[in-house]
């Protein structure tokens, strides 16, 4: 049961609930109070004689059918009754009561109805001295059905109102709160869907920030070699022509396998021999990697980092290192590249800050990435994270 405003969005003050699980739970609520009024009234007139019960108290039958002939306004009472909600009580809640009083008088005409259909000579608590003086016991038989039914809403109306009000409070709480378990649930889901896309959305904008920072980084080195060595400026388009088509199919996906992210370090670092010479040498894994996924270009932004500060300001050959090992069942990549003793290298890079940024997301405080010196002349940044033996499924 959905309720829009003029733009199709659902109005907060809605307590939603389809068809089907309004039919359900109203249904099985009114047989359970059928049930039981006619227990308790067969409870209180058992040891009634026969003459006082039938004077007093309509069949069973008859009450069975008074509760079929009120289950379809009970529903559609119901129904309003969602409708309207309880998002403000000083206009809902007179609204409430009138539909609540409003079923239940109709209460005594369902039960007098029953009994018309089912021809019963039940009289019910009604004054005959004062309504039909001359007829001994007020039947329809003696007064006709229009006075009858009269006299019987007139004498014992208010207290089949209250007590009808009583039932129909009790199966709209029901209901209410089935309508407000049914929105805390769908408001759970929307939450979790969100983090999701937001999550998603961040770390599409992190590699983002990533793979143009490299490229610029890469075509920076292309045009420094263009003036003075023409040829080796060629192998470098080539070079890079390749290395772009992985950083294209590596942002275009969440997770990577180990050995396609160290491949596209090797390239990378390749390209930037091109540029310095023999000024870089690099060392990357050689024995056989792990079977394991990582974070899409979780590397590159590393790599840059220490190519940018371990040349910088350095003119004697450096050495960057690439190793991967697997300690207390983590998977451990450390990247360490010669420095000066007195070099000054911001431990929050951009680089370093993006990439706990996506490990964070990823991993939460499973993953971690630490930067510092190790020992006078080299800096090593060392990334820590679970060992994932199979893909992930993107959300």
């Amino acid at each position: 049961m959905n309720t829009s405003d003029n733009n199709g969005t659902d109005r907060p003050d809605t307590y939603r609930l389809s068809w089907r699980v309004l039919l359900a739970i109203s249904l099985a609520f009114w047989i359970f109070a059928t049930v039981s009024a006619v227990l308790y009234v067969d409870g209180i007139t058992q040891h009634m004689p026969d003459a006082m019960r039938a004077d007093y108290f309509a069949p069973w039958q008859a009450r069975v059918l008074q509760y079929a002939l009120l289950f379809p306004p009970l529903l559609g009472c119901y129904w309003l009754a969602l409708r309207i909600g309880w998002s403000s009580l000083r206009r809902s809640l007179p609204k409430q009561l009138l539909l609540g009083i409003g079923f239940a008088m109709l209460a005594r005409p369902a039960l007098l109805a029953a009994m018309w259909l089912m021809h019963s000579g039940h009289t019910g608590a009604m004054p005959t001295e004062e309504v039909l003086p001359k007829c001994e016991k007020a039947t329809p038989e003696c007064v006709g059905w229009p006075q009858f039914f009269w006299a019987y809403i007139r004498s014992s109306g208010i207290s089949s109102t209250a007590d009808f009000l009583i039932r129909y409070g009790f199966g709209l709480a029901l209901l209410t709160g089935a309508a407000l378990s049914k929105r805390y649930h769908e408001s759970t889901l929307r939450v979790a869907t969100l983090e999701r896309q937001w999550n998603a959305a961040r770390l599409s904008a992190l590699r983002m920030q990533l793979s143009p920072h490299a490229l610029f980084n890469l075509l920076h080195v292309i045009r420094g070699q263009i003036s003075w060595d023409p040829p080796a400026a060629q192998r470098m388009v080539v070079q890079l022509g390749d290395l772009l088509r992985r950083l294209l199919h590596a942002g275009e996906q969440e997770f990577s396998h180990l050995h396609e992210e160290i491949e596209f370090v090797r390239m990378y670092l390749e390209l930037q021999q091109q540029r310095f010479a023999d000024r870089l040498s690099i060392a990357l894994p050689t024995n056989e990697l792990p079977d394991v996924w990582v974070p899409s270009l979780i590397l590159q932004p590393l790599v840059a980092n220490a190519v940018t500060h371990s040349l910088h300001g350095h003119q004697e050959p450096v050495l960057i290192s690439v190793t991967v090992a697997v300690k207390h069942d983590q998977l451990v990549i450390t990247i360490c590249n010669d420095t000066n003793a007195d070099a000054d290298i911001a431990d929050e890079h951009i680089g370093i800050r993006n990439t706990r940024e996506r490990l964070a997301v990823h991993f939460g405080d499973r993953a971690s990435l630490r930067s510092a010196r190790d020992g006078d002349n080299k800096w090593c940044a060392e990334l820590r994270m679970p060992q994932l033996r199979d893909r992930p499924q993107a959300d």
